[in-house]
């Protein structure tokens, strides 16, 4: 065997581990994993033949194949006693489900892109009662429909939902979810969602077979990506999670500044519990970063400083400016001196990148914290010498890919939350 080089030369190749795997596959009773997706796959076969075929085969794919009945599917998930994860994707499934005996091997089922309706789902919890995960992606779910009342129950073991891509377009579809006992991750993204709010009425004790029920109790993963939501009050209302430590809110107008939404900081330092925002685990220098800017932020900015409508527009402010010690800042007495001037000063680190502004070494000034971003841009010309570049200003948040963009000339740095230990960026305009 050979192949050619750049120069098209011959190279040759030796083919390392072929017998090997050829042994491997030729032994089909040690099998563990398999795919066969799309290879036209429409029936299983006689089930005695598959078992002793591949008795020990733990995975099965077999998406995009043309598998239709449920009947085939019990047929198989019997015949292989081992099987624990089943991959149905892009196969058509009907609404045939009449099978009532239990199907404990399988844990993960994924019926991705199958047509399935909520319905369907609600039959399958019977025999499907040792579910650990269930994919359900891209199957048009908008509504969930429970036989009684307005709570999904059952699906007792539980950990993973996954209904991305579903059209769901109201909170209270998900809120039917609420008391999935095991239920740990609920994947979210994808849909058309505007507003979230905790549970606020759980159902009668002991309606649901326990004295003591706390609605999405051991959720921990929230996948809300790339839907609708646009205001702070839903982001507010995730610390009510009692487990929530992992949030996806990436691609939604609150989340998006250039929309009108807030960045990151203003994100971590809203939701206290929350250890990985984005995908992007929350580092504890992050968040005591994060927490101090936004502090800051809400000072410079409060149009009121009535205690009670900073309370309900930043629920946490009064908490974290306790926690940091973060004092009001006082006006500096003239007799005071330029020690007592200097302590009231934030020091920064400015970094010119712009490519014709040449080469520049990073500088840390201090400065008032009611310099404005306009005064910063003319201070930094005089600092790096640049003459007749226009210049676009953007802090680096620890965290977050991009830099945030400061927009407003009129804003001052306590306004815009940037302290002690700030990095910004001076780039040129484009």
């Amino acid at each position: 065997m050979y192949v050619f080089s750049t120069s098209q030369k011959r190279v040759s190749v030796e083919l390392v581990g072929k017998n090997k795997v050829q042994e491997k596959l030729k032994n089909l009773c040690e099998l563990t994993s398999a795919s066969v997706s799309y290879t036209g796959v429409s029936s299983i076969g006689p089930r005695d033949e598959l078992t002793n075929l591949v008795p020990n085969l733990r995975q099965l794919d077999l998406t995009g194949n043309l598998l239709s009945q449920w009947k085939d599917i019990f047929s198989l998930c019997e015949a292989l006693a081992s099987l624990e994860v089943l991959d149905l994707t892009n196969n058509t499934m009907e609404d045939d489900f009449t099978k009532s005996s239990s199907i404990k091997n399988i844990h993960v089922l994924v019926l991705n892109y199958c047509g399935v309706t909520w319905e369907l789902v609600e039959k399958m919890k019977v025999p499907f009662s040792c579910l650990n995960e269930l994919h359900l992606m891209t199957n048009r779910i908008k509504i969930i429909m429970t036989p009684v009342g307005n709570i999904v129950q059952g699906f007792d073991t539980l950990r993973l939902l996954n209904l991305e891509d579903n059209h769901i377009d109201s909170w209270d579809e998900i809120l039917k979810l609420s008391y999935l006992r095991s239920l740990e991750q609920l994947h979210l993204n994808k849909n058309m969602l505007k507003h979230i709010t905790y549970p606020s009425n759980p159902p009668l004790v002991g309606s649901l077979g326990d004295a003591a029920v706390v609605p999405f109790e051991k959720l921990r993963v929230l996948l809300l990506g790339s839907n609708q939501i646009d205001e702070l009050l839903s982001i507010d209302s995730l610390n009510f999670f009692p487990s929530l430590t992992d949030v996806r809110l990436s691609d939604n107008p609150i989340a998006d500044p250039a929309k009108g939404g807030v960045p990151r900081f203003v994100l971590i330092a809203r939701l206290g519990k929350v250890k990985v925002l984005n995908g992007s685990e929350v580092s504890l220098r992050e968040r005591r970063e994060a927490e101090i800017r936004y502090v800051r932020l809400v000072m410079g900015k409060a149009e009121s400083h009535d205690p009670e409508e900073i309370k309900r527009l930043h629920p946490r402010f009064a908490e974290l400016k306790a926690f940091h010690g973060i004092e009001d800042e006082k006006p500096i007495s003239r007799i005071a001196g330029p020690r007592k001037m200097a302590s009231g000063l934030i020091s920064i680190t400015l970094k010119c990148v712009g490519p014709s502004m040449g080469e520049k070494q990073p500088l840390t000034k201090k400065l008032p914290p009611a310099t404005t971003v306009g005064k910063l841009k003319s201070l930094c010309e005089s600092f790096f010498k640049l003459k007749d570049i226009k210049l676009r200003l953007y802090v680096e948040e620890e965290g977050c890919p991009l830099p945030q963009f400061l927009e407003e000339d009129t804003a001052s740095l306590m306004e815009l939350g940037i302290g002690t230990g700030s990095t910004i960026i001076v780039d040129e305009e484009s």
